[in-house]
């Protein structure tokens, strides 16, 4: 078998195809060199001799986040400014990996960088960042106080739940990822509809359809966690809604919480949930009315 190759450069010359074509011509490879990626993943597990490690295609696949995505001006302002690729937690092996899978990679007029991160300061300075599994308790922690316009990755079953936008993903032997929309979304980082698709759709239990119906003229939430849904509320497909009242303290922080009703089995995972959820900031002390509903989507 041939190893895939991903060089960071676009292919043929576009210098002299309409600006419009060239963009197009230069998603389509992307789209391409994932779909590449996909394929190489997908075969690891059946390969006898391993050509290509784990490490090797995690840092592909960070690598070509980097090249489809899409941030904001204000995070990454057009020039010669580094794309900074920060991982967070492991040991120095992948980090050697990743360094040698983007070195000499330019991507649009920035070439690429990786480098260790260890504390949020440090993660102020990346474009991505990479967190280990053996750093998830660290992920938890930080997340909310990364900067918008900062793709934030993953590798551990609970990472989009808290507040992660892409996780990658075990499949049968292979390496794949899961894309959380709602944290893209907030980050104003972008990544094609196309290339979305790709994403791994999530198969375990029946996914939470949940709605959070405030008062009027209630605190916005400025970082929601989503509540688990119960293995024996999956089992017996049971479905409901919980209603619940937040008292929120002037920083934002949920202080206590009183159940207004819903079934016993799924009340405990939204009082979990609501208990770690942040408002914004307010000059009182508020109460907040929080309606989940649960049910396959």
């Amino acid at each position: 078998m041939r190893s895939a190759h991903f060089s960071g450069q676009d292919g043929p010359s576009l210098r002299h195809t309409p600006p419009g074509a060239a963009r197009s011509i230069r998603l389509a490879l992307l789209i391409f060199h994932l779909l590449a990626l996909h394929l190489l993943a997908l075969h690891l597990a059946t390969l006898g001799q391993q050509a290509v490690t784990e490490d090797q295609v995690k840092a592909a696949y960070l690598l070509n986040f980097a090249k489809v995505a899409q941030w904001p001006a204000s995070a990454l302002p057009d020039g010669p400014s580094p794309m900074v690729i920060g991982v967070s937690g492991g040991d120095e092996d992948f980090l050697a990996v990743l360094k040698a899978v983007v070195a000499g990679k330019v991507i649009g007029t920035h070439p690429a960088e990786a480098k260790a991160v260890n504390s949020p300061e440090e993660m102020k300075s990346c474009h991505i960042i990479f967190f280990r599994a053996s750093d998830k308790k660290r992920a938890h922690a930080v997340l909310e106080s990364v900067p918008q316009g900062v793709l934030l990755v993953g590798e551990d079953e609970s990472f989009l739940r808290q507040g992660g936008m892409i996780n990658l993903v075990r499949d049968h032997g292979s390496v794949r990822f899961e894309v959380n929309a709602d944290a893209l979304d907030r980050s104003q980082i972008h990544l094609s509809a196309k290339i979305l698709t790709l994403a791994k759709t999530a198969s375990a239990p029946p996914r939470i359809a949940a709605s959070n119906a405030p008062e009027e003229g209630a605190r916005p939430v400025k970082h929601r966690v989503p509540p688990d849904y119960p293995d024996i509320a999956a089992r017996s497909k049971l479905t409901g809604t919980v209603q619940l009242e937040a008292l929120v303290a002037p920083d934002g922080t949920v202080k206590e919480v009183r159940v207004v009703g819903g079934p016993p089995v799924l009340v405990d995972a939204v009082v979990q949930a609501v208990k770690q959820w942040k408002y914004q900031p307010a000059s009182n002390e508020t109460r907040e009315i929080v309606k989940f509903s649960f049910g396959p989507q």
